[in-house]
């Protein structure tokens, strides 16, 4: 993507580095520079660093997070120790990490929670996202649930489904999804079902760009029905196929679909 990158620069030559960059005459448009809890306390010094630097250089701060879980799911995977506490249990570092970064976070440009994206999603949003200064993607995740289940946690927005007709009780539909034609044909066959999905789309085509404009970075539309397995599924696949012919970046997640 054309930048110079550098993992894990020291604080104190954060500044030397940006007047090489800025003299380099072009070699490199744009520099990328990590900086993370190895820091340990010199991590102190970045806040007043970066409003110093922010006066004469254009400078974007990304901080990237994932949430408790995530982290402890993926420590527990690699089986790396946590840099702040090898000889501690990873909980109790993670804590200490966020305490540190607090202050840093709180001056960010842009927050990315990569816990919502797999590898693969996540380097596709970082390309959109960086390839072009001016290009600021959104990821809008469509998550199809059930109620009994309990809505999802991360939710941005939250619909309730469960007042068009439940094909659960017609018998020769209750053991297809909302992925199957038979289920799909049925809920579109009620009026009330083409103009919730047409007040919604036109709702959704109005929030999003403003979601964008205040620099949100993805959005979880949560679909729910009682099961999670007919109508919040049929809805959630429609509703992303809308949402992708207007240019959107958009997943699916059929959450409780085998419950």
């Amino acid at each position: 993507m054309g930048f110079y990158c550098v993992d894990n620069l020291p604080v104190e030559l954060i500044p030397i580095f940006a007047e090489l960059h800025a003299a380099g005459e072009g070699d490199f448009a744009r520099a990328a520079l990590l900086v993370d809890a190895r820091e340990g306390s010199h991590l102190e010094k970045l806040p007043a660093l970066l409003k110093h630097l922010k006066k004469d250089h254009p400078i974007t701060l990304v901080y990237i997070e994932a949430s408790e879980d995530a982290l402890l799911r993926r420590y527990s995977e690699t089986r790396r120790p946590h840099p702040l506490g090898k000889n501690s249990p990873v909980r109790e570092s993670l804590a200490r990490e966020r305490a540190l970064m607090e202050p840093i976070r709180d001056l960010a440009d842009v927050v990315i929670d990569s816990s919502k994206f797999n590898v693969h999603e996540l380097r596709q949003f970082i390309t959109e996202r960086f390839k072009n200064p001016d290009n600021r993607p959104m990821l809008l995740s469509l998550v199809s649930f059930g109620y009994k289940y309990g809505i999802p946690t991360d939710a941005d927005l939250v619909f309730d489904v469960r007042f068009l007709p439940n094909p659960h009780f017609v018998p020769e539909l209750r053991e297809f999804t909302g992925q199957d034609k038979e289920v799909q044909r049925y809920v579109n066959s009620f009026p009330q079902t083409k103009e919730f999905l047409r007040r919604l789309e036109g709702m959704l085509t109005y929030l999003i760009p403003h979601y964008i404009q205040e620099g949100k970075s993805y959005l979880t539309i949560a679909i729910g029905c009682t099961g999670g397995k007919h109508r919040s599924v049929m809805l959630g696949e429609r509703i992303a196929k809308d949402l992708k012919k207007k240019g959107f970046a958009t997943k699916v997640v059929h959450r409780d679909i085998q419950k």
